[in-house]
């Protein structure tokens, strides 16, 4: 478990309930906990991630919507996109109107909020998260949003304790950035496992191709992705690319996506 802060009193600090303990819900709390900040409890549909969580957090969980608490300074609704519009109506339920309720979605719009608690927002983690390791939150940005700058303030001051990127995003700007990271991190992480599949179809191991990603990585963090590009598609090497063609053509799904992509990255060296 990640230690309390030095000096941190809980009491001066907003009390937040969590709503999900999926891998997001997880790692916020987490974070906010390590932070001082007390989490009155968690809610999960799942009574083991609920237990896994509030035992991280300090505190107490429930399974049931209905019996949540009512008393935190802060609600962060971290669930799956389709069911934020439901859970935030079994909230309005309980909850006493002046909460002040936020989503984690990058691409979901604060309209489900806005329709039914007047003071709302999104506090976004632009990261990916698993339950196995903890990403580096003082270089998480953090895509906020609120319908007060009273409230933008409040979670300016929440996020501030951990990361140093804090950024205000509204709908239409996190929806560009959801697609965008998908392209960045859905996408090519499925293009690793393509790989390794192709790899050990041979017995070649993904190891050998590990150094390569991570120094690809490292280069993106200081210069243009078009600027770093090489291969043979950017190089127009027209011999290369039938060979490697003709390699996969007992493979439709993988040679088509080696086309389109050849295609692409062909088209952006050109412009």
């Amino acid at each position: 478990m990640l230690k309390l802060k030095k000096n941190v009193s809980r009491k001066k600090l907003p009390s937040v309930t969590i709503v999900g303990a999926g891998k997001v819900g997880y790692q916020l709390g987490k974070i906010l906990n390590a932070n001082g900040f007390q989490i009155k409890e968690v809610f999960s549909r799942s009574i083991s991630k609920a237990a896994k969580l509030a035992r991280i957090s300090e505190c107490g969980f429930t399974t049931d919507l209905s019996m949540i608490n009512t008393t935190s300074d802060l609600y962060i609704v971290a669930v799956k996109d389709d069911a934020i519009a439901s859970v935030i109506e079994e909230l309005q339920k309980v909850l006493p109107a002046e909460t002040l309720i936020v989503h984690t979605s990058g691409a979901t719009p604060v309209e489900p909020l806005r329709k039914i608690f007047p003071r709302f927002g999104v506090f976004y983690p632009l990261q990916t998260f698993s339950t196995e390791s903890t990403p580096d939150w003082s270089l998480a940005p953090i895509c906020l949003d609120a319908a007060s700058e009273a409230d933008l303030e409040f979670l300016k001051k929440i996020a501030g304790s951990f990361s140093r990127k804090l950024y205000f995003v509204n709908d239409e700007q996190r929806a560009v950035l959801h697609i965008a990271a998908v392209f960045a991190n859905n996408f090519s992480n499925h293009l690793f496992h393509l790989s390794k599949m192709l790899l050990e179809e041979h017995n070649l191991s993904f190891d050998l191709l590990r150094p390569l990603i991570l120094e690809t990585a490292k280069k993106v963090q200081n210069h243009s992705p078009a600027e770093m590009q090489t291969g043979p598609a950017a190089r127009g090497d027209q011999h290369t690319l039938r060979a490697h063609l003709e390699f996969l053509k007992t493979s439709p799904e993988l040679s088509e996506i080696y086309r389109v992509l050849t295609e692409s990255i062909s088209r952006h060296i050109k412009s």
